[in-house]
C-alpha cells in the first residue's frame, strides 16, 4: 500500500490574481520613396508562460504597467529593407487567461512556454502606403489567473477545511472560531513515499450568492475551473453562517454549494468529487452521519428542505463518502488514501480516452490514405 509521507504548504501572501497592463506594438519604419525602400515593421507584444513567477512580481517590477514593442527600422540607402522592431515579452505565470477589457478572450496559456500574441507591431512605410508607416496596435489587456491543483478544497466558511488540513500535514494554516479564516488562495502538495505529489488548492469560503459575486464570489470560484476533482468539505453538525442567516444542515451544505458551482459554470459539475464529512468528534456525530447518507442517496425526498431555487438540476455522486474528524486526526489516514485511490482512477480513464481519440485519429488517416 502506498503510504502518504508528507505534504509542502504554500500561502500566497498579498495574493494578485488579476492585473491590467497597458500593451503597444511598435511603430513601422519610414519607407524610401526615391528607391522604393521598405521600412521594418514594429515588433510585437507577446504574454508568455513562464515558471517561477507571478502576478505580483509583474506588477512589483513594472509599477507603470506598461510594455511597449520596439520601432521598425527605416529605410536607407545602405539598407533599403528596414529591420523588424524588437518584440516585447510580458513573462506571466502558468494558469493565465488573457482578456481585452470587453471580456474577449485572447489566449490561455496553460503550459510553460504557451504565448499569445496582444498587441501587433505597425507595418513598415512602402509602396502600397505611399511610404508612411503605421503606429503599432494599442490595448489594455488582462490577465487573470486561474489556480491549477489536482483538488480543490470546497466548502462553506467553519466547515473546517483549515483545521483538515492541518490534520493532514505539517501546514499551518490560519485557524479561528469564527468565519473567514481563508482569505486568499493557498497551494499545496501531498508528497507520497513512491514520489507521487498531488497538488491540493484551499480556497476562500463560499457564501449562498457566491455565483453573484457576492463575498469572495468569482474570485473563488473560477479558481475551481483548473482543478482536476473538487473536494467538499462539510460539516457534520451543519452550520449558520450569521445570527441573520438560516442554519443549514450538511445535506442542505452539500446541495447549496453544489448549486453555487452550477450557477456558476455548470460544467464544473461534470468533475469527479469526494465529500468530506468534518467535525465527527461532536455528539450525535454518527447520528447525523447516518441521516446525511440516507438523504444522499435518496435526494428527491429531501429536496423540500431547501428553497426551490436553490434546488440543483443534477445532484453530486461522490466517490467517496469519508467521515472524518480534523481535530482528533480520526479518519484522516482513509480520506488520505481516497484521494490518491480517486486521483489514479481519474488518470487512468483520461489516458484511456487519450489512447482511443489517438486510435480514431489513425484510422481516420488510414481511411485517406485508401
Amino acid at each position: 500500500m502506498v503510504q502518504f509521507s508528507r505534504i509542502c504548504f504554500r500561502k500566497y501572501g498579498n495574493f494578485v490574481d488579476n492585473l491590467r497592463l497597458y500593451v503597444r506594438g511598435g511603430s513601422g519604419g519610414m519607407g524610401l520613396p526615391r528607391l522604393g525602400g521598405q521600412g521594418g515593421n514594429g515588433g510585437d507584444v507577446w504574454v508568455v508562460a513562464t515558471k517561477n513567477t507571478t502576478l505580483k512580481r509583474i506588477k512589483d517590477k513594472y509599477p507603470e504597467k506598461r510594455f511597449v514593442a520596439g520601432p521598425g527600422a527605416n529605410s536607407s540607402v545602405r539598407a533599403l529593407k528596414g529591420e523588424k522592431g524588437k518584440d516585447k515579452e510580458v513573462l506571466a505565470p502558468v494558469g493565465i487567461t488573457v482578456t481585452t477589457d470587453d471580456g474577449q478572450i485572447l489566449g490561455d496559456l496553460n503550459t510553460e512556454g504557451d504565448r499569445v500574441i496582444v498587441a501587433k507591431g505597425g507595418a513598415g512605410g512602402s509602396f502600397h502606403s505611399i511610404f508612411e508607416p503605421k503606429k503599432g496596435q494599442t490595448r489594455h489587456i488582462r490577465l487573470d489567473l486561474k489556480l491549477i491543483a489536482d483538488l480543490g478544497l470546497v466548502g462553506f466558511p467553519n466547515a473546517g477545511k483549515s483545521s483538515l488540513l492541518t490534520a493532514m500535514s505539517n501546514a499551518t494554516p490560519q485557524i479561528a472560531s469564527y468565519a473567514f479564516t481563508t482569505v486568499r488562495p493557498e497551494i499545496g502538495k501531498l508528497m507520497f513515499e513512491d514520489y507521487k505529489q498531488i497538488s491540493v488548492a484551499d480556497l476562500p469560503g463560499l457564501i449562498e450568492g457566491a455565483h453573484m459575486n457576492k463575498g469572495m464570489g468569482h474570485k473563488f470560484l473560477k479558481h475551481v475551473e483548473r482543478t482536476k476533482q473538487l473536494l467538499f468539505v462539510v460539516d457534520v453538525c451543519g452550520f449558520q453562517l450569521a445570527s441573520t442567516t438560516r442554519f443549514r444542515s450538511a445535506f442542505e451544505a452539500v446541495q447549496l454549494l453544489t448549486k453555487e458551482l452550477e450557477l456558476y459554470k455548470e460544467e464544473l459539475l461534470s468533475k469527479p468529487a469526494l465529500l468530506v464529512v468534518n467535525k465527527m468528534d461532536l455528539p450525535d456525530a454518527e447520528y447525523k452521519l447516518a441521516e446525511l447518507k440516507e438523504q444522499l442517496q435518496n435526494p428527491d425526498e429531501f429536496s423540500d428542505i431547501l428553497p426551490e431555487d436553490m434546488i440543483p438540476k443534477n445532484y453530486m455522486n461522490f466517490r467517496h463518502v469519508v467521515p472524518v474528524s480534523a481535530s482528533t486526526g480520526s479518519g484522516v489516514e482513509h480520506l488520505k488514501r481516497c484521494i490518491r485511490e480517486s486521483l489514479d482512477e481519474g488518470a487512468a480513464m483520461e489516458n484511456k480516452a487519450t489512447h482511443q481519440d489517438r486510435l480514431q485519429a489513425l484510422r481516420l488517416q488510414s481511411k485517406e490514405h485508401l
